[in-house]
């Protein structure tokens, strides 16, 4: 299963009272201000249209940051130890470039020929909404492009050719599709007062740090001095673990003191054992408790359970891993039960050879992700029919809308709504060039469906949540097309990211940078398939090769599981894991005890913290780890509980700011430290804490008699 974590994730809340605002002891009024707390706090409510917006600086800085950003992410996606270098790191880069230019470009005005339009090099000094749309088009560039999946797995793990026009298609199509659903769904995500996107608040945060006029109050630090103490400690810490310790990121005391004991090493493995979140800074706090349930629910609870009782079969294999096993422990030939030729499934081969086997980690994943979808649906239907209805009609008739909204509308001329159906209906026809008609139609269907609110507080906000629709549209598509790995890669590309786009879409909409970014992403990754020789290839890579694609390897593996072999070989009457479908039923159920209490004690409003949909659709799995949880759970828990409610004053003008700092600080590190020093073989000193492991190497053995791994002992200790 591809895990996946979305930062974009925007709240709603439904109309409260006004309140009292801590920070001013005087009443808010909704009327003229948010709804909601952390944008009142965040956000200001002015706004001066006569700045310049898409200037000439604009264009240059925009599509540069757009373009530099996607060409990092992809470039350093394939490596061992992915880094993500997000927007705010070109946020803080192009505000000095963008004084500079304003400084020395000359401001007279220039005509293109052949038409009316003129424009000025130099508009005047440079402002703040020139940094904003700086900052969208670099956000473009931050987006992964989830199709470049399908072409590194046809490339480096199936080693087939594929055309570079077609994969070009594939990958500007799969970007482009969530753009028509994003303009459908705006009015209802975007001009809604009650919907807000927290992982926004801390680049807006920044933007006011960086261009308000502060007075430094007495004793203390303006928001941008604040910044600036906190990029520069994250800079100087991160070449801590990044070249000088990199063992420090996962060490495991558990397995320095049982050093040959498998079970004990399977417990300690900070990596992939029992031991890829955004900013926990940016989570709500309501949120933040709904994962560490279920972090301690399924990877302490269930897990270890199903796999000391051997459910499945589940010590042959390791407990954590993300790669698909034969009925002997043994790695899974592939090639076995793949016609090379025609690339179809090999039936006899598959029954003369063995059934693929997952470790229990693994097959927990998908079990949970059945379990989500259901959920999802009775949780809406249980608790926010009438709610979603109510606020969707008002939506439509335009009768609500808070001070940033009629700003807008007072201030800017909307985007056509025509647009956005029109880029739909090409993208689909764009789409339909390179895919079987049913495959394509089936997966631009479905978004509609599952873009839905789901309410999580007892002030009823609530989150439009992206279920994982990778699993559901796998499982579709398994059915229809069985023994068909590039179908059902390709249908569940379209189906899952198309839904996903919108989203992201929704938090900042950006049809030119999507062009440039998935441009980059394509021509970047091209490169890299083409020239790298052995990338992804772990058996074939010279020792300490850093080109080993994590994640795709992920992606590799489910279109084993659901392409060549299929779902009804797998989950269904013919697979070893058909009980997981049970998770369908324990998922519509789940809500219905919350659904119940909550009714039955109105009064404890705790209760309806408890999401089930959330819990379940933030259980860890592969090829997530378990040290990232921890990590961010602490940091989460401290300043969404602690510091929220004790010191809120701290809290709204510095903690968006401090998530800005430590990502800005670690990326301009690695950033630095791969083009002057790694990138040329300078990998620091020769020592064992140099190895980017937790020194847990047992923790991928299996403890069944029997069963033999080299590098594993042959008697197991429990």
């Amino acid at each position: 299963m591809e895990h996946s974590e979305s930062n974009t994730t925007p709240v709603s809340s439904e109309p409260k009272k006004p309140a009292l605002d801590k920070l001013t002891s005087e009443p808010s009024d909704e009327v003229n201000d948010s709804p909601i707390e952390q944008v009142r706090l965040t956000v200001p409510i002015t706004d001066d249209p006569s700045l310049p917006c898409l200037t000439f600086r604009t264009w240059v800085l925009g599509l540069t940051s757009c373009a530099l950003l996607a060409f990092l992410n992809q470039f350093f996606g394939y490596r061992q130890n992915p880094l993500y270098v997000s927007s705010v790191s070109a946020q803080i880069v192009v505000l000095p470039i963008g004084k500079l230019m304003a400084a020395y470009l000359p401001n007279k005005s220039i005509r293109i020929p052949g038409t009316k339009w003129s424009f000025s090099l130099n508009p005047g000094p440079f402002n703040l909404k020139e940094h904003v749309l700086i900052t969208i088009f670099a956000n473009s560039g931050s987006s992964p492009v989830y199709a470049l999946g399908i072409i590194t797995i046809v490339k480096a793990f199936y080693k087939r050719k594929i055309n570079a026009v077609a994969a070009m298609l594939l990958t500007q199509t799969t970007q482009l599709l969530g753009y028509g659903w994003a303009g459908i769904f705006r009015k209802f995500l975007v001009d809604s007062p009650y919907m807000w996107w927290p992982s926004n608040m801390v680049q807006v945060s920044l933007f006011r740090a960086l261009h308000e006029d502060e007075n430094r109050p007495k004793g203390g630090l303006t928001r941008l001095q604040f910044f600036l103490v906190v990029l520069i400690s994250s800079f100087s810490y991160y070449i801590v673990p990044n070249f000088l310790f990199q063992s420090v990121t996962a060490l495991s005391f558990v397995c320095w003191i049982w050093k040959d004991s498998v079970t004990a090493h399977q417990i300690g493995y900070g990596l992939a054992g029992l031991a890829f979140l955004g900013s926990p800074l940016a989570t709500p706090g309501f949120a933040i408790m709904n994962v560490l349930a279920s972090f301690i629910i399924v990877l302490y609870i269930m897990i270890p359970i199903a796999y000391w009782s051997n459910l499945y079969g589940a010590k042959r294999f390791p407990i954590y891993s993300t790669d698909v096993f034969d009925a002997d422990g043994g790695s899974y030939n592939v090639s076995t039960i793949l016609n090379e030729t025609t690339f179809q499934f090999i039936q006899q081969g598959y029954d003369d050879y063995s059934k693929v086997n997952l470790s229990i980690a693994f097959v927990f994943a998908y079990g949970v992700s059945f379990a989500t979808l259901a959920a999802t649906i009775s949780h809406v239907a249980l608790f926010h029919g009438r709610t979603i209805w109510r606020q969707s009609k008002a939506s439509v008739q335009d009768s609500f809308g808070d001070v940033h909204t009629r700003l807008m509308k007072k201030n800017y001329d909307p985007v056509p709504q025509w647009w956005f159906h029109t880029i739909l209906i090409v993208t689909i026809i764009a789409s339909l060039l390179g895919s079987p008609i049913g495959n394509c139609f089936g997966s631009v269907l479905h978004p509609s469906n599952w873009c839905d609110y789901r309410y999580d507080k007892p002030d009823c906000e609530i989150f439009v949540q992206q279920p994982g629709l990778n699993v559901i549209t796998e499982l579709i598509i398994g059915y229809m097309y069985p023994g068909k790995p590039l179908a059902n890669v390709a249908f569940k590309t379209y189906g899952y990211i198309s839904m996903s786009q919108a989203i992201t879409f929704l938090s900042d909409f950006k049809l030119v940078g999507t062009l440039v970014a998935s441009s980059v992403y394509f021509g970047t990754g091209w490169w890299l398939l083409t020239t790298v020789e052995f990338i992804c290839n772990k058996s074939k890579l010279p020792e300490g090769s850093p080109w080993t694609c994590p994640g795709d390897d992920v992606f590799y593996n489910a279109s084993v599981i659901w392409g060549v072999v299929g779902p009804l070989r797998m989950f269904g009457r013919l697979g070893i894991y058909s009980k997981m479908n049970y998770f369908f039923l324990f998922g519509i159920l789940s809500p219905l005890p919350v659904w119940f209490l909550s009714r039955k004690f109105p009064e404890q409003k705790w209760i309806k913290l408890i999401n089930m949909p959330i819990i379940l659709s933030s259980a860890p799995g592969p090829p997530a780890r378990a040290v990232n949880y921890i990590c961010w759970l602490a940091v989460g828990i401290f300043f969404n509980f602690v510091v929220y409610r004790r010191y809120k004053g701290w809290w709204a003008r510095h903690n968006y700011i401090l998530s800005a700092g430590l990502d800005a600080g670690v990326a301009f590190l690695a950033i630095l430290c791969y083009f002057t020093l790694q990138g040329h073989g300078i990998n620091g000193a020769a020592w064992w804490g140099m190895k980017l492991d937790d020194h847990c190497p047992y923790a991928s053995c299996p403890t069944a008699p029997g069963i033999h791994v080299e590098g594993c002992p042959p008697l197991v200790k429990a």
